[in-house]
């Protein structure tokens, strides 16, 4: 292996492990902030900080004399188009993954988000795309570890986390595609700029909108109250409704002290998982063989379950374990094309 192409390893390493420690970042930021009002500031922050990255390649570009192109599908408003697409299905992803990690691990969340690796391939038959058989032994392999993740022991019931975890994978199944299909179009770096921007603005505007009501549901809900003591006590259902924070902030009922664990969080989502960790992988893929990034950046998961039992105490038991091993492996094998220098690695949008 050549230098560049194990310093791109490396750098994607990097990348995983940021993606993955993301989800402790996330879960612990609801200690302090509602989902809705975590997701808005973190993805602003993230298309701000893509924005650096955006104008040091448009400056590269011109000096290289290479012309942008003018044309009506790289226009403002086929931009601003599909930003809004690409941000509404980001949106629900992002949610239904942020309400999931109330009530599930991080470990957990980051294999069971990973499971629209071996999704995707099984979606695109729907559009026309072929899949081979690596695909359904893939698929068979996920299964068994998410039964060994959420059923094994109790299959008659199933953590309502690792259910919204599991819808939250169908909602990034569809923006891998429909970004596949946008950035034909579209300049990957503003597309996600833009679909940034729009995720922010909505989940924001939830945060106004819905978080009081789902506050008072949560403060008057038997069945919250009925749940494991554990994942009571973790704090993630104490936080204040964004409008009655805002509010108590500017009027000194609530001192910034308060609130000021949730600025690591933040700035980490923000800034590591988005900016830093967008423009590593955008650095590395450059030098990195297709079948070293699909494995690497398969590792998100594992990184995320490392980051809940150093960060968080949260020591998956031996079938959580299995579970995990079970879906890596459906991953890895539904990839097995791409592994096998057969295509080309898609790139992750987080």
């Amino acid at each position: 292996m050549n230098k560049r192409a194990l310093r791109a390893d490396l750098l994607l390493l990097l990348t995983a492990g940021i993606w993955g420690f993301g989800f402790v970042a996330q879960r612990s930021g609801m200690e302090y902030v509602g989902p809705f009002a975590f997701n808005g500031i973190r993805f602003l922050l993230g298309s701000l900080s893509l924005l650096p990255l955006i104008f040091w390649i448009r400056r590269d570009k011109r000096r290289a004399g290479r012309r942008e192109n003018n044309t009506d599908a790289n226009s403002a408003a086929n931009t601003i188009a599909v930003s809004c697409i690409a941000g509404i299905i980001l949106c629900m992803a992002v949610i239904l993954q942020q309400f999931g990690l109330m009530f599930t691990s991080e470990g957990k969340a980051g294999f069971i988000t990973g499971f629209y690796v071996v999704l995707t391939p099984i979606a695109g038959i729907f559009l026309g795309k072929k899949t081979g058989a690596p695909t359904w032994v893939g698929m068979i392999f996920s299964l068994a570890g998410l039964y060994f993740i959420s059923l094994f022991g109790h299959p008659d019931s199933i953590n309502p986390g690792d259910a919204l975890m599991v819808v939250s994978a169908l909602f990034w199944t569809a923006h891998v595609l429909v970004i596949d299909h946008l950035v034909q179009k579209t300049d990957p770096l503003v597309l996600s700029a833009g679909q940034f921007a729009v995720c922010g603005i909505l989940t924001l505007a939830g945060a106004f909108l819905a978080e009081s009501f789902i506050s008072k549901w949560i403060g008057d809900s038997q069945w919250v109250k009925t749940l494991n003591p554990e994942i009571i006590s973790s704090g993630r259902f104490g936080w204040i409704p964004f409008p009655a924070l805002i509010e108590g902030l500017k009027g000194g009922g609530i001192p910034f002290a308060q609130v000021s664990g949730a600025l690591i969080p933040i700035l980490y989502g923000g800034f590591g998982s988005v900016g830093i960790a967008y423009t590593l992988q955008v650095v590395a893929q450059k030098d990195a063989p297709p079948a070293h990034a699909t494995i690497i950046l398969c590792l998100e998961g594992s990184f995320a379950a490392l980051g809940g039992a150093l960060i968080s105490d949260n020591i998956p038991e031996w079938t959580t374990v299995v579970g995990f091993a079970l879906m890596l492996a459906g991953m890895l094998v539904s990839q097995w094309e791409v592994i096998a220098g057969g295509g080309l690695h898609k790139q992750k949008i987080e």
